[in-house]
């Protein structure tokens, strides 16, 4: 028989633990017909409440479930690096514990499979439920990334996907330490089907991902995939340099007719600060840049996992 991995990031996800093992068990005959072995892995992302014991108590019931759990929070991108560590199958799907990832369309997912893609995501054509500024935002984020990146990032794109060996072997060989998966999944290339399903919002409890996560997620995709701010830098030192010399050349023969030393300060203390800013948001770009190269090369480990089943 064939094995299929499931693998599931939890962070504080004790109300939905079991309710999604049993509806990923709705798929029992389907697996059956199929002739797929199943093992569920949850990766615990470090949780402060009680998700380690209700996994524990879905492991007792079957023990084709298997539990991750890390020393700390590392992220959701450590959790999924893990949970592809951890896996045998000879499929591989990741699913978000709080239902947003139905577990419904695994059937689907798997008759293009066996047509031969390689890989089968799915992405979301509405966002329902979710503040407006915080979809425009995200678009915004995807027409740049698709626009500065070679990586193939489709707007909506969800992490549920379903792969087969070659694919997760492919990642696991991009062993970086700063990770984004929606880039990793479109830079390895190979043949992928998206399917496309209405927004569906979590099961229970609240979303961990506030603006300000995402923003500091969204800045890590692009420092990750493309060098384009780095270029942004150097265009607008070269531009400056240009605006200095000809207001050098400009100020210059001001004061030789007007002879004037004192008549517009504030526009030159506009011109300094505006300037003065360019110059710590270019600083800032290349820090980004520098920092990932720092956290790289320390070659520390991308989680650590304290208990495991």
């Amino acid at each position: 028989m064939a094995l299929l991995s499931v693998i599931v990031p939890c962070f504080n996800e004790e109300e939905n633990v079991h309710y999604f093992y049993e509806e990923l068990m709705k798929n029992q005959t389907f697996f059956d017909e199929k002739e797929l072995d199943v093992e569920v892995i949850y990766v615990d992302d470090g949780s402060k409440d009680k998700t380690v014991e209700e996994i524990k108590k879905v492991s007792v019931l079957d023990n084709r479930v298997k539990m991750v759990s890390f020393s700390r929070n590392f992220g959701k991108e450590a959790a999924i690096y893990a949970g592809f560590q951890k896996s045998k199958g000879d499929y591989v799907v990741m699913m978000d514990a709080d239902l947003q990832d139905p577990p419904s369309l695994l059937p689907k997912m798997f008759s293009y499979v066996e047509q031969g893609y390689d890989s089968v995501a799915t992405r979301r054509v509405s966002r329902k439920g979710e503040p407006p500024i915080r979809s425009f935002f995200a678009r915004m984020f995807y027409r740049i990334m698709n626009k500065i990146s070679k990586a193939d990032i489709v707007d909506g794109a969800r992490d549920y996907r379903l792969m087969t060996r070659q694919v997760v072997d492919a990642i696991l060989a991009m062993g970086e330490y700063n990770r984004f998966s929606k880039g990793i999944f479109g830079w390895v290339g190979y043949e992928t089907k998206w399917i496309e399903y209405e927004n569906i919002e979590r099961a229970h409890g609240e979303t961990k991902w506030s603006f300000w996560k995402l923003f500091i997620y969204s800045i890590e995709g692009i420092t990750a995939f493309s060098t384009v701010p780095l270029a942004f830098a150097s265009i607008m030192g070269v531009l400056f340099c240009v605006v200095a010399f000809f207001m050098i050349v400009f100020i210059l023969i001001r004061s030789l007719i007007w002879t004037d030393p004192v008549g517009g300060w504030p526009s030159l203390v506009c011109i300094i600060c505006m300037v003065s800013g360019v110059q710590l948001f270019c600083l800032g770009i290349v820090g980004q840049y520098l920092s990932k190269t720092y956290l790289e090369v320390k070659k520390r480990p991308i989680y650590l996992v304290k208990e495991e089943i």
